[in-house]
């Protein structure tokens, strides 16, 4: 992996050129307790983008993969997040790209978007509808049931299976229960209004933690919604159904 440093904290990266042709860059984020090559490289969303064409940039957001570990919840609000994925872009000079995010990722995509409207060609939020907007979806105790002992019964069977998800994933347990305590922020349904790229909005029919993706659409300029049946928050991200809608998304875009 590569690496910079986005305001003094280091940031892992990997940017994969296309295949052949093209010169359309994605970016992509990934979402809580998860790295770029769980999110991104396993589910082949890497080789598919590349062999569609596409140059594929995806980073380890703080705290997480081979990124810089931090352990204040205050260095992780999602506008910091997407100010570490607009100095990538910035440092690799790409001035203007689609971004993908899943779950975490898609909440900072969307600040993205807003935030940086001119840099984001479209916006692709998967794992994340109206929560964007409501900010429910996870219970309280997960960030206990990560900095807890091993062994240490979970207060609730969503926060045991982040902890097993961030051990499988070697991760800074501390530094990822930091990120859940200063990365909850959500947007305003006027603030979503104002997000003028165009988006693709992409939540599993069995997912209990994104909420409505027709409704978060609904909201939004100029937005479709893609709903994955069978799927819940955990397999939505690898669906072959994802894929195959996002490049029909990416091919009609603007």
């Amino acid at each position: 992996m590569q690496r910079f440093h986005s305001d003094g904290v280091a940031i892992a990266y990997i940017d994969v050129p296309p295949a052949s042709g093209g010169d359309d860059a994605i970016l992509l984020i990934h979402g809580f307790a998860s790295n770029h090559a769980v999110n991104w490289v396993n589910t082949l969303w890497v080789r598919t983008l590349t062999q569609a064409g596409y140059r594929v940039v995806a980073l380890d957001n703080r705290g997480h993969g081979e990124s810089q570990k931090l352990y204040d919840p205050d260095a992780y609000g999602s506008d910091i997040m997407a100010a570490d994925a607009r100095r990538l872009l910035d440092h690799l000079d790409i001035a203007r790209a689609d971004v993908m995010g899943y779950s975490m990722g898609a909440r900072i995509g969307a600040f993205l978007a807003l935030d940086e409207p001119a840099r984001v060609r479209s916006l692709l939020l998967g794992g994340l509808g109206l929560h964007l907007v409501e900010g429910k979806g996870l219970p309280s105790g997960i960030s206990e049931a990560l900095e807890a002992p091993p062994g240490t019964p979970a207060p609730n069977p969503t926060a045991a299976a982040f902890r097993t998800f961030a051990e499988q994933t070697r991760s800074d347990l501390r530094a990822l229960a930091a990120c859940m305590r200063g990365s909850r922020q959500t947007l305003s349904r006027e603030e979503v209004s104002q997000i003028e790229a165009p988006s693709l909005v992409t939540v599993g029919s069995l997912d209990t933690v994104a909420g409505s993706g027709p409704a978060l659409a609904a909201l939004m300029q100029d937005a479709k919604a893609l709903d994955l049946p069978g799927r819940d928050h955990s397999t939505a991200v690898g669906d072959k159904g994802h894929r195959t809608g996002v490049l029909e998304f990416l091919a009609a875009r603007p």
